[in-house]
C-alpha cells in the first residue's frame, strides 16, 4: 500500500499526462441529436446533455419544456484542442441544424429550442462570431443564432443523457 511516500512510478519514469480538455455548450434544438453528433466527432472527450441561459436553479426537463424557466436545451462538450477545434466544433454546430430559425428546430418549437452558442473564454467568443459571419455568407435568411455568456450549466435528468444510443438511434427522426 502506497501511504504517500514512494514514487508513483519507477526511476526515470514520468507521470502519464492527462489530456487537457476544455469545455464547449451548443444549444441547437433537442438535445439528443445534438449529443449524438458530437459525441461521434473524434477529439471529443464527453458530452452531457442539460439546461443553460435560464432563471431557475436545478431545472426539471417538465419545467424546461414549460418554457418559463428560459432555459435552453443544450450540449456541454468536453473536447481535447489537441485532438480537436473549437472552430472544428462550431462548423460542426452550424451542420447539423437550421441557425435560421427562431426558437424552434423541425416540430420542437419553443425558446427552450433556440440555436445559441454559450461562450466560455473571450476567445471563443470571437471565434464564434466570426463563424456566425462566415455561415452567414451562403444564407438568404439571417441566423439568429445568440452569442451568449456560459452561465451555470445543469445537468439533464440521467434518462436523457446518451438517450439515442441507449435505444439504438442515431438521430431524432421517427419514421
Amino acid at each position: 500500500m502506497n501511504h504517500g511516500t514512494e514514487p508513483l512510478t519507477g526511476p526515470g519514469e514520468a507521470l502519464p499526462e492527462k489530456p487537457a480538455t476544455e469545455r464547449a455548450t451548443f444549444a441547437a434544438g433537442c438535445f439528443w441529436g445534438i449529443e449524438t453528433a458530437y459525441r461521434n466527432l473524434p477529439g471529443v472527450v464527453d458530452v452531457a446533455v442539460g439546461y443553460e441561459g435560464g432563471t431557475k436553479r436545478e431545472p426539471s426537463y417538465e419545467q424546461v419544456c414549460t418554457g418559463e424557466t428560459g432555459h435552453a436545451e443544450v450540449v456541454e462538450v468536453r473536447f481535447d484542442p489537441a485532438a480537436v477545434s473549437y472552430g472544428q466544433l462550431l462548423d460542426l454546430f452550424w451542420k447539423i441544424h437550421d441557425p435560421t430559425t427562431l426558437n424552434r428546430q423541425g416540430l420542437d418549437i419553443g425558446t427552450q429550442y433556440r440555436s445559441a452558442v454559450f461562450y466560455h473564454t473571450p476567445e471563443q467568443k470571437a471565434e464564434a462570431e466570426a463563424s456566425l459571419a462566415r455561415a452567414q455568407e451562403p444564407l438568404a435568411r439571417p441566423i439568429v443564432t445568440e452569442i451568449t455568456p456560459a452561465t451555470a450549466f445543469w445537468r439533464a435528468e440521467e434518462y436523457h443523457q446518451r438517450y439515442l444510443e441507449k435505444r439504438g438511434r442515431t438521430h431524432c427522426h421517427w419514421p
